[in-house]
């Protein structure tokens, strides 16, 4: 099967890129400066992705909140306008379809971003299930990242008013004439943006951008490891079908509307399973992980305790280029959950020790004013 590509797809090959499959695109995993040291510019100055893969969906109609509640734990009914929140599209097992970013454009407007590799089945899960509302699949745009501390500058030069913006806030802006969204999100724990753009103009936008002096490419391999320095879930690793949020450390995204005690209770796919883990902590728990030496440790293999009992699993695993070694992410037991406390990992026979420590692995600097 053909791959399909971005807008971006020649400028990404032009930058010397290496592309590999993800999510059935063709995209950049690296460019050739290499991971760690695009991860390490990323964390200093600021780093452009193409994340023009992810899906763009318009949801609209009367009662546009209200039905959507009904598919995910957030309130809706209480987002402001041009505000985002991240939220699940949970099943009715209490476990994740897809993590996703809503963000109100209007009374009965919602912009929803979702995940490449599963943005066809939530297509399709919006349409069967929102029978009375428009769901307008933006095929015609691209999305852009710019991160990192030097992000609101660069915006400024280009942008202005994005450089208003604060964290989880949107605005319809024009970058160099053209129309386009920007929000105050990423997924790299930095402050920075998202720009949802004409596919059209998308080359000219990335290269103005690649202009800046402190802007460089950043490929699909070092925004892993930056979303896992920030402590931040990836679906199929950290969200599945079978994982809950209380179990993956998201109870925050269950919005205290929708709680047991809240104006609007329950309501959502799953919602007895997830409420009831709020009141009685699930047996295993998503924690980070740092490795004692530099060996890596890899996505699947098992966590044991001092007797080599298998206490749990790796779920993400990579170098964490900020704290200079190996860190991971995996679902424990919780009675060796506790930071601090000290367990191995199997890697091919060999134990390789690691340390449970609290996450975020480096401090989030999102903007908020």
């Amino acid at each position: 099967m053909s791959l399909k590509t971005t807008p971006l797809n020649t400028l990404h090959r032009e930058l010397g890129a290496k592309m590999v499959p993800f999510a059935g695109y063709d995209m950049p995993v690296q460019y050739p400066t290499g991971i760690i040291r695009e991860h390490q510019h990323t964390r200093d100055q600021a780093g452009l992705f193409d994340v023009s893969h992810m899906g763009q969906v318009v949801v609209s109609g009367p009662g546009a909140a209200a039905a959507l509640e009904r598919l995910l734990p957030a309130d809706l009914e209480g987002l402001g306008e041009h505000r985002q929140t991240y939220s699940l599209l949970t099943n009715g097992e209490g476990g994740v379809r897809d993590d996703l970013i809503v963000t109100r454009w209007g009374p009965d407007t919602f912009f929803l971003v979702v995940n490449a590799a599963c943005k066809e089945q939530d297509i399709a899960y919006l349409r069967e299930n929102l029978p009375g509302l428009e769901i307008d699949v933006l095929e015609d745009r691209a999305l852009l990242a710019l991160q990192g501390p030097q992000a609101r500058a660069v915006m400024a030069e280009l942008c202005p008013g994005a450089a208003q913006l604060v964290f989880l806030q949107g605005a319809r802006l024009a970058i160099e004439g053209v129309d386009a969204y920007v929000t105050s999100s990423g997924y790299t724990g930095e402050d920075g943006f998202e720009l949802s753009v004409p596919a059209a103009s998308a080359d000219a936008i990335a290269r103005s951008l690649l202009a800046q002096p402190a802007v460089e490419a950043i490929g699909l391999g070092a925004r892993d490891s930056l979303r896992l320095e920030a402590g931040l879930c990836l679906y199929g690793h950290e969200l599945t079908e079978t994982t809950d949020p209380v179990q993956a450390g998201l109870a925050w995204a269950i919005a205290k509307a929708r709680r047991v005690d809240g104006a609007r209770p329950g309501g959502f796919p799953g919602a007895d399973v997830i409420l009831d883990r709020l009141q009685n902590p699930p047996s295993v728990r998503r924690v980070g992980l740092v490795v004692d030496g530099k060996r890596p440790v890899r996505d699947g293999q098992s966590v044991i305790n001092a007797e080599g009992d298998t206490v749990g699993d790796i779920c993400s695993a990579a170098f964490g280029a900020t704290l200079g070694g190996p860190i991971a992410m995996a679902y424990l037991s919780r009675d060796y959950a506790e930071p601090g406390t000290q367990l191995a990992v199997d890697v091919r026979g060999k134990q390789v020790p690691v340390t449970v420590t609290r996450m975020p692995f480096v401090p989030q600097r999102y903007y908020r004013g």
